[in-house]
């Protein structure tokens, strides 16, 4: 087990729990964890008890990936953050959230979330405005090209 630790830009947690080590390399994990919340709904989708979390972090990019599906196995889509490079530890993951987000639907379509709240912060710097502005465009050019871990099959791999 790891424990995956969501940071705000002034580097204080917002969020914390587990999940279980899939692959590790010396510029990436991946892990796997299960949505233990209550529902949440967001419009595009919903979080669910049960859904399984395929969790992406690299320590030489500017946002993480998460591959989500249902209870049933069917493919949610992939909800990516817009973050600083990942501090990865043999039980920790850190990872310092910059806001911007992006869905991608099952098909590949993807929907830019909270540009107003990156636009608006007053903390971020201009280091992390950067690395995020870049990041996501690497993680749009990414998902358009249908590279790893996208996948566009409707059913689950």
């Amino acid at each position: 087990m790891i424990t995956v630790v969501k940071l705000n830009p002034a580097g204080k947690p917002k969020i914390s729990y587990s999940g279980e080590v899939i692959f590790r390399s010396q510029k990436s994990i991946v892990i796997e964890a299960y949505w233990k919340n209550p529902a949440l709904h967001l419009g595009y989708t919903s979080f669910e008890p049960g859904d399984r979390f395929i969790e992406y972090y690299y320590t030489n990019r500017w946002y993480n990936i998460f591959d989500i599906s249902a209870s049933n196995g069917q493919r949610k889509g992939w909800y990516c953050n817009i973050a600083q490079p990942a501090s990865i530890s043999a039980e920790r993951i850190e990872q310092v959230d910059l806001y911007l987000d992006v869905w991608v639907s099952p098909e590949g379509v993807p929907l830019l979330l909270d540009e107003d709240e990156f636009n608006s912060d007053t903390m971020l710097s201009e280091e992390q405005r950067t690395g995020a502005k870049q990041g996501l465009q690497d993680l749009l050019e990414r998902i358009a090209a249908g590279q790893e871990p996208f996948s566009y099959r409707s059913n689950s791999d």
